[in-house]
């Protein structure tokens, strides 16, 4: 027997999930380069044209108008398209909203794409900071100075350590090593971590996520034409999604994210708990998120994340698989990652993983996270148990 109900009840899923080239691109290579060739490679799986397409979702820190620069460049003819913008987050709601659309009736297949190409060009061109008065007169280094923030204030309530949040970099790391694609795959040890630069106390570089270029595509489509099609469905069965504050300075408790209520809607419409998951693929821009994602998604009680990470609790063989390509500490982070998050959700469910693979994968979390904090959103993901 299943250990979820809902799956029966999905009426849409996703039938392709891409990445585009990941690391460091060839010169003159664009955001919509990288989208492009994302979607071109989410649709041969699937086995449909861009004629097909016609509902698009997008959203970019280089692009003003992504969902208009690409439905451009793809020559698309759309009756639906989307492009809201939540930072890191943006791609679990845009799937959400995806399948809002396609129930609706506004679309019949669905395309999500993100590309960055942040690596090969300057930072202020990738993502440009705005003006904060509350905050900028300071001279923060944003963001990572908001997440050293809530990883001071967590280790003085709680008693987390600086190899607590090593140990989350460590687990990375070695799914890494199992991924081909992964940008970085050298060993790494909790010493390594803790010796390595500091960049704002208590994180040193080894806790903050990498910087590449990269991208990634979903297409989706119903149900009983999924069916139908050439790659194994995975269908959406949860959604969640809430917001809390745009500055780390009007966080309300550094130490609680609003996951704490995405996370419980998105289970709540799978009809599942988190002992149900089989992988959690968590946004971890720097080592905190993943402790505090983990208690704030129900997966350990507040407070207890460095203790549940710890003796390699979430890498290969432990206790929970959590970011199984190496997250964007490891794998990659062409900037605003969460696309890339599913995308993994998507292949673990089907079985595609390789050595990595987690086995009998049936049902996943993935989690975004957009800003300091500020926008959560979570999605459900599983088979058909049929």
């Amino acid at each position: 027997m299943s250990k979820f109900h809902s799956a029966g009840r999905a009426k849409l899923a996703i039938v392709g999930a891409c990445e585009a080239d990941l690391g460091q691109c060839a010169p003159g290579t664009s955001p919509l380069d990288l989208m492009a060739q994302a979607s071109l490679g989410a649709l041969a799986q699937a086995g449909l044209k861009l004629s097909d397409v016609d509902g698009l979702f997008s959203a970019s820190t280089q692009i003003r108008f992504a969902t208009t620069a690409l439905s451009e460049y793809l020559g698309l003819s759309l009756t639906y398209h989307d492009g809201t913008q939540m930072g890191g987050s943006s791609f679990m709601t845009h799937l959400a909203h995806a399948i809002y659309a396609l129930d609706a009736g506004l679309c019949n297949v669905a395309l999500v794409a993100y590309g960055s190409n942040q690596r090969s060009v300057t930072r202020q061109a990738a993502s440009p900071r705005e003006f904060n008065p509350y905050e900028t007169p300071y001279k923060p280094m944003l963001p990572i100075s908001a997440y050293a923030l809530a990883a001071s204030r967590h280790m003085y309530e709680f008693g987390t350590t600086r190899e607590h949040l090593a140990e989350v970099a460590v687990a990375a790391r070695s799914w890494a090593q199992l991924n081909p694609k992964a940008w970085d795959r050298e060993p790494l040890s909790i010493e390594d971590v803790l010796s390595s630069r500091m960049v704002s106390s208590p994180l040193t570089l080894r806790d903050c996520c990498l910087v590449t270029d990269g991208g990634g595509a979903l297409l989706l489509t119903h149900a009983n034409r999924a069916k139908h099609l050439k790659s194994k469905p995975v269908y959406v069965l949860g959604h969640g999604e809430s917001l809390s504050h745009l500055n780390i300075s009007g966080m309300p408790s550094l130490t609680t994210t609003a996951a704490s209520i995405s996370g419980p809607q998105a289970m709540k419409m799978a009809g599942i708990k988190p002992s149900d998951v089989d992988l959690a693929m968590l946004y971890d821009a720097f080592t905190i998120n993943t402790l505090m994602f983990l208690e704030d998604l129900g997966f350990c009680p507040k407070g207890e994340g460095g203790r549940f990470v710890s003796a390699g609790a979430i890498a290969p063989g432990g206790r929970l698989a959590v970011n199984t390509n190496g997250g964007g500490l490891s794998y990659g982070h062409p900037g605003m990652y969460g696309l890339m998050l599913l995308i993994e959700a998507v292949k673990q469910l089907r079985g595609e993983c390789g050595e990595r693979q987690v086995p009998n994968c049936q049902l996943a979390l993935a989690h975004g996270n957009g800003g300091v904090f500020s926008t959560q959103s979570t999605l459900v993901l599983g088979l058909d148990p049929s």
